[in-house]
């Protein structure tokens, strides 16, 4: 019997192209998003579609359930589905910064609680996590998204530590800089947020080196990180950890080896 995968944030980006290897591989993929309908060439290529919202108690229990139905198992929970909300931490509303714990980490915990069970009975699984290299480290006016992502790399570790009796696996991915539209939403967004007042001058210029930074042609491609994080969710003896795009391994290296100070330069340097 085919092995049942789980991944969300499946319509576009890392996570519909891991989506498309995995079922290649002969997995049984169901690709989950709130954007169903972007998402007919998954259709197309034999891949389940299941509409999911994180920020729905019954949205999620009812996919989880339908799965369960159809296949009778969870196999591979691929926890992809999260956005970037950057803003001054004066500007950003807290109904916002709420809004992206609950997404980035609440939705991604109380899905996995849904899926455990499942897992648990058959005293195998893999858990991988969507983080960031952002989950290791900072940048400005990203104080609620870096947040959300270091939340995730620490729950992360504990949930491993929990389950690992069980024989369920958890593993985190750590990209860097991807060619998505996730850098320009979130340099739009710092724009709208704190492009005006008080943090305008700094705001502005870390929202244009984002969009710099995310149009250019230094960005590591999507299928690169679809590739990472069917690895993360196949591999028999998997890393904890997986490193992959654009800075990340150099960024990450610099702050554990040389400390905050040095990090905090090396960052500021771009905004001069």
């Amino acid at each position: 019997m085919k092995q049942v995968v789980l991944i969300t944030g499946a319509s576009s980006g890392m996570g519909k192209s891991a989506a498309h290897i995995l079922n290649k591989q002969g997995y049984n993929v169901y690709a989950a998003a709130r954007r169903t309908e972007k998402m007919e060439d998954l259709k197309e290529s034999g891949i389940n579609v299941i509409s999911l919202d994180l920020t729905s108690e019954r949205s999620m229990v009812e996919a989880v359930n339908a799965i369960i139905d159809q296949d009778g198992k969870i196999d591979i929970l691929i926890n992809n589905a999260g956005y970037g909300s950057y803003g001054a931490v004066e500007d950003v509303p807290l109904n916002e910064a709420r809004r992206q714990f609950e997404v980035n980490l609440f939705g991604m915990a109380r899905l996995t609680q849904l899926v455990l069970p499942s897992m648990r009975m058959s005293n195998s699984g893999r858990i991988v996590n969507i983080s960031s290299m952002g989950g290791k480290m900072y940048t400005p006016m990203g104080a609620w998204y870096h947040a959300t992502k270091h939340a995730v790399e620490g729950w992360s570790d504990c949930l491993r530590l929990e389950l690992k009796a069980f024989g369920i696996d958890v593993v985190v991915v750590e990209p860097g800089g991807i060619k998505t539209p996730w850098g320009t939403i979130a340099a739009d967004n710092l724009r709208e947020t704190s492009g005006k007042g008080v943090y305008a001058a700094f705001a502005n210029q870390v929202a244009d080196s984002m969009e710099i930074n995310y149009t250019g042609d230094r960005l590591t491609d999507v299928d690169v990180l679809g590739k990472t994080i069917a690895q993360a969710a196949t591999d028999p003896k998997p890393k904890t950890r997986y490193v992959k795009g654009y800075m990340a391994k150099p960024a990450l290296a610099i702050r554990k080896w040389f400390g905050d100070r040095v990090f905090d330069k090396m960052i500021m340097s771009q905004f001069k």
